[in-house]
């Protein structure tokens, strides 16, 4: 006959698991690079370059300040900014690329036109 644990039993066994969780997961894999292949964080590694550039046309006015991209996205589509960065189509034209967690779970891609302000794609 098979003998089923008591429930004092099972609440012991769940918590030695609980308290074991954390220490298991930081268990690293042993044939597991974390940065292989992959740049440090999505906007890339010249994201620092790229916001320097980004404040100097705001300045002179070639570009429209990224607060007010964010600002007519949250209008249209209620939800929050995942990251953003500038980037030159091959046509040579400065776009915002945001990424946008809409309210309703979608993830949005939305790429705008830095010196207009207008919204190219996404959304």
């Amino acid at each position: 006959m098979i003998r089923l644990p008591t429930i004092a039993e099972a609440l012991i066994a769940a918590a030695v698991l609980a308290a074991a969780a954390p220490a298991l997961a930081r268990q690293p894999d042993p044939g597991h690079q974390p940065d292989a292949g992959r740049q440090p964080d999505s906007l890339g590694a010249d994201w620092r370059q790229q916001q320097g550039e980004a404040r100097a046309k705001v300045k002179n006015g070639s570009h429209i300040p990224l607060e007010r991209v964010v600002d007519e996205i949250r209008r249209r589509t209620p939800g929050r900014l995942l990251d953003a960065g500038l980037e030159t189509d091959p046509d040579g034209r400065s776009v915002y690329r945001v990424r946008w967690a809409a309210a309703d779970g979608r993830r949005i891609d939305f790429r705008v036109d830095a010196a207009s302000g207008t919204i190219l794609s996404g959304g």
